[in-house]
């Protein structure tokens, strides 16, 4: 599998829209503000969301991500993007109706700090949407380290490992229990509207198998609400600032 010189710390960005970026951006519309609302995406990657948000919902979207050639990658497409680290979002206090952080929480240094952040430059009222790995999903899908070499791909029970473990062969990346992600909204602003576990699109697998896949993924997704959902890929939580 190819992937970018950034897979190990940043992860891989969105670089197509398919059913997968589709179903999920219409999860964010059901739960925030988008129409004709000030939006920011924390951690944008090269602006897939972002564009599909401003040409949708006719959002005014700032973005910002801390690797500055996916953000120049942006700009060309013509989003406002700035190089900057989630732990200190360039952007006043209460800027913001709706903040996106899609599956980037999880490769920032300071995971509390960058929660807080977000908090700040949302308006009272406004929604976090947040996406993160699961502990329990069957594969550690960042890729893990071996005697010191990166291996890009989905790697197995790494994740069902002793956390002392599980974190020597994935240092670079972290998965989440829902009790770890009500740990770190434990703010005063916080308040957990929604919180759900989602399956994926499969749509490399589907481009692969065609028919069997496709089913395979109706059905996953179709346990989602039911205690299958326990091994899904991410969490999807809306958060509202109080």
């Amino acid at each position: 599998m190819v992937h970018s010189e950034q897979a190990a710390l940043r992860g891989e960005p969105s670089y197509v829209w398919r059913a997968g970026q589709e179903r999920r951006l219409q999860m964010m519309a059901r739960w925030a503000q988008l129409s004709d609302a000030r939006v920011l995406v924390a951690g944008c990657g090269i602006g897939m969301y972002a564009q599909k948000i401003r040409q949708r919902y006719t959002a005014r979207v700032d973005g910002f991500d801390i690797e500055f050639e996916r953000v120049r990658s942006a700009r060309a497409a013509g989003l406002p993007a700035l190089t900057a680290a989630g732990e200190h979002i360039p952007f006043a206090a209460g800027s913001f109706d709706t903040v996106l952080s899609h599956e980037v929480l999880e490769h920032v240094v300071d995971d509390r700090r960058a929660l807080s952040e977000m908090l700040r430059v949302t308006r009272v009222g406004g929604r976090i949407l947040l996406f993160c790995p699961n502990r329990w999903y069957p594969f550690e899908t960042h890729g893990h380290y071996w005697r010191g070499t990166y291996h890009f791909g989905n790697t197995p029970l790494i994740n069902y490992l002793p956390a002392a473990l599980r974190d020597r062969l994935a240092p670079h990346v972290r998965a989440y229990t829902a009790r770890d992600i009500h740990r770190l909204l434990a703010d005063d602003r916080a308040c957990v509207v929604h919180h759900q576990r989602i399956f994926g699109a499969y749509d490399n697998i589907i481009a692969r198998l065609g028919l069997p896949a496709r089913l395979l993924r109706e059905f996953l997704q179709r346990c989602e609400g039911t205690p299958l959902d326990f091994w899904a890929l991410s969490h999807f939580v809306v958060v509202q600032k109080r």
